[in-house]
């Protein structure tokens, strides 16, 4: 299902059914870009193309995607372009324009340019597990993640409010004590990709890949200040991954034990096996998270004397604490 994910908190929501978040994505379903227009974003099929349902349930887990696509004008085209106009205006008038002027000149080549431009598509999907209290998506930065999580607040409704899964634990702390331990929590065992780096202005790096990091040389970098960035890691033998500091799990990767088993149930599917992938994929990571989440410490709760708590809670009702996303539409 997912390549990568960013777990969020739902710290509140009033959830409408299924028929209901149905309806709302129906009203922003995706449409290709027009001829002049830069990009669009709307909502397909997670399913596929010859499925119409916007929201799948699977087995009480929701699944949604989000299509984009974008036109550009390549940055080298505009820039001759723009040179050749100012260069003729100049001809004509003995002044070539600046600032404000040439700005609009520019805009007007890309304006111009876009419907030769060719559009390039992709799509994050999203995973909402109501049980657990949590939303994930198929992202690694919070800046791709902030278009989507605006996005389902303004659709969703219900006051849906969302907050980024904070630890106890700073991921970089934690992957430094278990590379100097050269121990993994209970439950994971650390693989062969590692990057280490200095957090100064020079950014020092050193990076290992395809090789073992039970050596004291990578406890030497870290007592030297530099910081595990991202720390490939395995879980119950049943799921490989990379964690990052900004508490992003990339390169997911469901391992052969997990896989063999599977493929029985996706042959016998009549769907393609969607539904099969999807039990499987949500079903270990919901087994996942919470591990390792209690690795890092239990979550890391808002308010004014924060606390933790080893494993998410369920959405609860709204409070006075400020949230990085509230709902902003009904």
């Amino acid at each position: 299902m997912f390549k990568n994910t960013l777990v969020f908190r739902i710290e509140h929501w009033d959830r409408p059914t299924l028929t209901e978040i149905e309806a709302r994505l129906d009203g922003a379903r995706f449409a290709p870009c027009g001829a002049s227009q830069p990009e669009s974003a709307g909502w397909v099929a997670p399913r596929g193309r010859q499925h119409g349902v916007l929201a799948e349930s699977v087995g009480g887990q929701i699944i949604l995607r989000l299509c984009s696509e974008t036109k550009a004008v390549p940055g080298a085209v505009v820039k001759t372009e723009l040179e050749a106009q100012l260069d003729k205006i100049e001809a004509d008038t003995g002044r070539r324009p600046k600032g404000k002027a040439a700005r609009q000149i520019k805009e007007e080549i890309v304006h111009t340019l876009l419907p030769r431009a060719f559009p390039k598509r992709g799509s994050t999907g999203v995973w909402i597990d109501t049980e657990a209290g949590l939303l994930l998506l198929d992202a690694s930065s919070m800046k791709k993640a902030d278009g989507v999580v605006t996005r389902l607040i303004e659709l969703l409704g219900g006051g849906l409010r969302l907050a980024p899964l904070q630890t106890a634990l700073a991921p970089a702390t934690a992957m430094a004590g278990w590379l100097v331990e050269q121990e993994a929590p209970a439950g994971f065992s650390l693989d062969r990709d590692c990057e280490l780096k200095q957090p100064d202005s020079e950014k020092a790096t050193v990076r290992y890949a395809r090789h073992t990091l039970d050596i004291a040389e990578v406890g030497e970098h870290i007592k030297q200040g530099k910081l595990p960035t991202q720390l490939a890691l395995s879980w119950a033998g049943r799921v490989s991954f990379v964690l990052t500091e900004a508490l992003a799990l990339k390169k997911i990767k469901l391992l052969d034990v997990v896989l063999e088993g599977s493929k029985a149930a996706t042959d016998k599917a009549e769907d393609g096996g969607f539904d099969a992938d999807v039990a499987i994929f949500t079903g270990e990571l919901r087994q996942l998270i919470p591990d390792l989440i209690a690795a890092l410490g239990g979550v890391q709760l808002p308010g004014p004397a924060a606390t933790t708590d080893a494993t998410p809670a369920p959405a609860a009702p709204a409070d006075d604490s400020t949230a990085p996303w509230d709902e902003v539409a009904a």
